[in-house]
């Protein structure tokens, strides 16, 4: 299987209107998992949300709708890639 990043994705292109806009938060790479209103089960799509759409999207993926792949704020229209800090091992 192909990396996603590799693949021709549907929502979104990279260059879309909805990344720019002042409210948008969040950039989502997710495969679909059960049709639905993201999309045809195999599906690999992007998206660019608002807090209350990435809400929506988070509550879709714990229902197993979807599968998040990647995801990253947007700011101003900057895609920052969110990597969350490693968590320390004490000895």
């Amino acid at each position: 299987m192909r990396d996603i990043s590799a693949r021709e994705l549907k929502g979104h292109n990279i260059l879309a209107v909805e990344r720019f806009r002042d409210n948008t938060r969040w950039m989502i790479e997710f495969s679909v998992l059960r049709p639905g209103s993201y999309g045809s089960p195999g599906d690999e799509m992007r998206l660019f949300l608002t807090e209350d759409g990435y809400r929506q999207a988070l509550d879709a993926q714990h229902s197993q709708q979807i599968k998040i792949k990647r995801y990253a704020h947007v700011v101003e229209g900057h895609i920052l890639d969110f990597k969350p800090k490693k968590k320390r091992r004490h000895s």
